[in-house]
């Protein structure tokens, strides 16, 4: 359950965010200068110090599917590693879940498997849902979703674009009540 106000903010927050970046409300974000006007660097598994060539095959080879993205804190500075197994697409929407996560301020928990030497995060469910709700607005605010039904884009017209999955864009149709308000 969110706490009252939370989806018009993470809203705002989105078109907010689109200004600090010099764009429109309903043009498409790049996530990737989110992260670097935040300051947060973004990594992939190899760019990870001391971290195994066995660890590496599983994150990207044996068992991809099994996470998506994780922050750390590496030297001091917080670091966004993405699995570049990932579509593009996929990508996108991990790394606007993790700084959907520090934009709310969320300190979830980071530590290493001593097994295996991978690192494991956990977040408590509100934290989870809070930025599942926010990284869909980074992507795809409510104001998007419109133009994209007024200018009669189709969806993989608006998948291209805005560079988010099916899923995503039939997600965010729905939940803003733009799919309904459209059919």
């Amino acid at each position: 359950m969110y706490e009252r106000g939370f989806k018009s903010r993470a809203e705002r927050t989105a078109i907010r965010l689109r200004k600090t970046l010099g764009t429109k409300a309903v043009d498409p974000v790049d996530m990737r200068a989110v992260a670097e006007k935040h300051g947060i660097p973004i990594w992939c598994p190899d760019d990870i110090p001391g971290l195994a060539d066995a660890a590496k095959k599983i994150l990207l080879e044996d068992d991809p599917s099994s996470w998506s993205a994780i922050t750390i804190n590496f030297d001091g500075k917080t670091v966004i590693v993405l699995n570049t197994a990932h579509s593009k697409e996929r990508q996108a929407s991990n790394l606007a879940h993790e700084m959907a996560h520090l934009i709310i301020g969320h300190k979830g928990q980071t530590f290493i498997n001593p097994e295996e030497g991978l690192f494991l995060s956990a977040y408590d469910k509100k934290e989870e849902d809070e930025a599942n709700w926010l990284s869909g607005c980074l992507l795809l605010p409510r104001e998007a979703c419109i133009h994209i039904k007024k200018k009669k884009m189709t969806d993989t017209q608006a998948i291209k674009k805005y560079c988010v999955s099916q899923e995503m864009l039939t997600y965010r149709m729905n939940v803003t009540g733009v799919a309904k308000d459209y059919r």
